[in-house]
């Protein structure tokens, strides 16, 4: 059961991180990934982590996991991209 968790986290982590990615404003790279198949491939994600809540969970337990790890994970991507450009010396560009 703990890997199921552990993959249904992983998989809503990186839905998040393919959406984020997609948008113009974000900051992890010099520029977006192509938004089309960003966005495929994070919905895509996002439901995998659906269907694997259901799986392991009651519907009601399912439906509070996945909105809660879409809330941290949707919050936690672009404080981690400022963070990871702090540590790189781009403060300039952060601001």
């Amino acid at each position: 059961m703990p890997v199921l968790i552990l993959s249904i986290l992983a998989a809503v982590l990186l839905g998040c991180f393919c959406l984020y990615r997609a948008s113009p404003n974000q900051r992890w790279g010099a520029a977006p990934w192509p938004v089309a198949p960003a966005r495929v491939s994070g919905v895509a994600l996002l439901a995998l982590g659906a269907w694997g809540c259901l799986a392991a969970h009651t519907v009601l337990a399912a439906v509070f996991v996945f909105c809660t790890a879409l809330m941290l994970f949707f919050c936690l991507v672009p404080y981690l991209a400022v963070l990871r450009q702090l540590r790189r010396g781009d403060a300039n560009e952060a601001r």
